[in-house]
């Protein structure tokens, strides 16, 4: 055991220990969010520094202070008068043998408060060298160089999510995270890359280098379907599938799912609709072609004209899209060949290009994360049937950027990412989210977020938002504020043993290294061929 950096000296269960840090301890050394243990005599008690006080033993001494060069007065009352103290949070204990419980008991008075060492960080939070479970390590416990290791399989559990203003990390938090679970097998992913972020390569925001993308590190494991053929292979590869989606694949659920970004009345919805009943799955196309005359349009199917118009005009945007085609053969269908590569193991991003709209991406995520949904309840209802092992639906993980915009209050009740977030867990998928704005999420959907990756945050909304649920909020509060602006993130909730402050990773010529695996090494059209 090192050198202990104080004792408690007070505290409660609830509220948490007071060390008072000894004087040959370098204050600066101490910040909050570092991991500590406390040695009791039954048990050690793992906690995180969340606060520091400077304490006086009479305040009159805070009337008359020493000056810089009243070097003997400084030390004299450093050791008996003027000290400093630090809130200790206990987060869970390790018994004598071993075995990792919930804090139910407190320590003794003087009980000494240590440093943490790599063995006490590799018994909590597991090591990657573990042939049972499939940790991964994020970064390390500030000041400290062991890895604070993810379970995946708990990843791919639960629905997840990176959080963070803009600025914070979060793509490289997530490009990280997802490099972890396709080099351990933990799942497959299915990428909705708005900004060709994660695919080839991506460009750093602090030093403006390049750094490799998802599918530079696992050519054998990520497969690039591009709605937009010729800027990905301007950015130097060719894509494996180019997009092409008819009209009749997108619902009137799909449309209402965007009803605020698209600023639609509840009328206009209510016309859809009628459309719906009278064309079926051909709806859209009706309307395109008629909707420019919406009385004559509107009569035959006894909605309103005004209605009519308005659903037109918002509606329109679609015949720019190129990728979207009026009589596509079905033979052609993506989604067909986007289940083949999912159900063989192979992830894959979805590359949008030029067409970085809000609208774009919103209609196309929801159109295919549909049909997703209904694959994989087919599946599982089918696995459950038969129940032997090859009929087990592949786990997946849709990871979605601006996940506010699909699973806001209203969206949330009506898309299909909102019945993912509450019930696909039991189907065999799970969403991943990024975002920088927490708080416009619907609350009972945050609640099913089950591990939630923080960089620094300042809206107090978002910070209330992203911790409801956790426990220790209060805590933690105090630790978000504290973050730096780069590298460092909070770590809380299912996939992790408890709440810890890291340093993350770096994501550089090591860690592509570290990914590397020779079968992964092949192309992905080598690894198709021998699968079809």
């Amino acid at each position: 055991m090192n050198k202990p950096l104080g004792y408690v000296i007070e505290g409660s269960l609830t509220d948490g220990f007071v060390m008072r840090i000894t004087q040959d301890t370098n204050l600066e050394d101490i910040k909050a969010g570092k991991f500590v243990a406390i040695v009791g005599n039954q048990y050690t008690f793992f906690s995180m520094i969340t606060n520091l006080t400077l304490q006086v033993t009479h305040p009159d001494i805070l009337l008359y202070p020493p000056s810089q060069n009243d070097i003997l007065l400084q030390d004299f009352l450093k050791k008996k008068n003027i000290y400093a103290t630090a809130q200790i949070k206990p987060m869970i204990a390790l018994n004598k043998q071993g075995n990792a419980v919930p804090v139910k008991t407190v320590p003794q008075h003087f009980a000494s408060v240590h440093e943490a060492t790599e063995r006490d960080v590799s018994r909590i939070f597991g090591s990657e060298e573990d042939t049972v479970h499939k940790y991964f390590n994020m970064g390390n416990p500030l000041d400290m160089t062991t890895p604070v290791c993810v379970d995946l399989e708990k990843i791919a559990e639960r629905s997840s999510g990176v959080f963070g203003k803009s600025g914070t990390g979060k793509t490289f938090l997530t490009r990280l995270l997802l490099a972890g679970l396709m080099k351990k097998n933990a799942a497959t992913t299915l990428i909705f890359d708005m900004h060709s972020e994660y695919g080839l390569q991506a460009r750093q925001e602090s030093d403006a280098k390049f750094v490799k993308g998802l599918k530079s590190l696992f050519p054998s494991r990520v497969a690039i379907f591009s709605l937009d053929p010729q800027a990905t292979m301007r950015r130097g590869a060719q894509p494996d599938v180019v997009v092409q989606l008819s009209y009749e694949d997108i619902s009137v659920a799909d449309i209402l799912s965007m009803q605020s970004e698209l600023n639609l009345h509840s009328t206009a919805c209510e016309a859809a609709y009628l459309i719906e009943a009278k064309y079926k799955d051909k709806w859209l196309q009706a309307l395109l072609e008629q909707g420019h005359d919406a009385k004559e349009f509107a009569a035959s199917i006894g909605a309103h004209p005004e209605s009519i118009a308005a659903l037109y005009r918002k509606l329109k945007r679609v015949e720019r899209l190129p990728f979207f085609i009026k009589n596509l053969p079905q033979k052609d269908s993506v989604i067909d060949r986007l289940m083949e590569y999912i159900q063989r193991g192979i992830h894959v991003v979805f590359e949008f290009g030029n067409h970085t709209s809000t609208f774009c991406y919103l209609l196309l995520a929801n159109v295919i994360t549909r049909r997703i949904h209904h694959e994989y309840v087919q599946k599982t209802e089918h696995y459950l049937n038969t129940q032997k092992p090859q009929d087990e639906p592949q786990k997946l993980m849709i990871v979605i950027e601006e996940a506010h915009k699909f699973l806001n209050p209203i969206a949330a009740a009506q898309t299909i990412f909102g019945k993912i977030a509450r019930e696909m867990r039991k189907y065999y998928v799970t969403l991943f989210v990024i975002d920088q704005r927490p708080s416009g999420i619907d609350s009972e959907v945050l609640s099913q977020i089950g591990t939630k990756i923080i960089a620094q945050l300042s809206d107090e909304k978002d910070i209330q938002a992203v911790l409801m649920g956790v426990s220790s909020a209060t805590t933690l509060r105090a630790i978000l504020a504290s973050l730096d602006s780069k590298k460092q993130a909070l770590l809380v909730g299912h996939a992790i043993t408890m709440p810890m402050v890291i340093e993350t990773r770096t994501y550089d010529q090591t860690f592509y290294a570290a990914m590397q695996d020779p079968i992964m090494a092949r192309p992905v059209k080598q690894v198709i061929d021998e699968i079809f």
